[in-house]
């Protein structure tokens, strides 16, 4: 696991030493080369920021913040230690559930990008973070009026409908499906 481009491209990440699932090179250069240049100057949000790979990529390829919000010790250990070695600006680690952090410390429209990688629900009356997402209104909120969501989640498996979500498209890499979704229009 590595930085894939940008100022930091290169640099090796240390995984956290959980049962977490880090964003594959090929799914995190695939994401971000599909942003582009929106990515540069922008404020992103890294939900279940595991490594941090994801933030961490935001803020190599130029992003102007990117907030880490992950609860696990550990891997909070490990996304400081990362943003250590790659000596990137503009990072803030929330060491906090992602729902607490939405409701509690999001600012409204503060994001221009939410990435998320949660864990997969594989089996019925697994929790699925990723309806859950969807479904809770302060996400919506977090969110700049033109900003994206990008979700990973397990291929195949259904979003939630009628959560005023609009789905722009979907991309299947092996074991990892990503969503980009955007805030429907008010009506649709």
């Amino acid at each position: 696991m590595r930085v894939v481009s940008g100022i930091a491209g290169g640099i090796p990440l240390i995984a956290p030493k959980t049962d977490l699932r880090p964003t594959m090179d090929r799914v995190k250069g695939a994401i971000f080369d599909s942003l582009g240049e929106a990515i540069v100057g922008s404020r992103v949000l890294d939900l279940f920021a595991g490594s941090g790979a994801l933030g961490i990529e935001a803020l190599s390829r130029g992003a102007a913040s990117a907030t880490l919000v992950e609860k696990d010790t550990r891997a909070v250990e490990a996304i400081r230690a990362n943003l250590d070695k790659t000596r990137l600006q503009g990072a803030v680690v929330e060491p906090l559930d992602i729902f607490s952090f939405l409701h509690k410390r999001a600012a409204e429209g503060g994001y221009d990008f939410i990435l998320a990688d949660p864990p997969y629900a594989k089996q019925k009356g697994d929790r699925d973070f990723g309806v859950e997402l969807l479904s809770d209104p302060a996400l919506a909120r977090a969110l700049a009026p033109e900003g994206l969501f990008v979700l990973e989640k397990l291929p195949g498996a259904p979003l939630p409908t009628k959560t005023g979500w609009e789905l722009l498209r979907e991309r299947r890499y092996g074991a990892t499906e990503v969503a980009y979704l955007r805030r429907a229009a008010p009506g649709v």
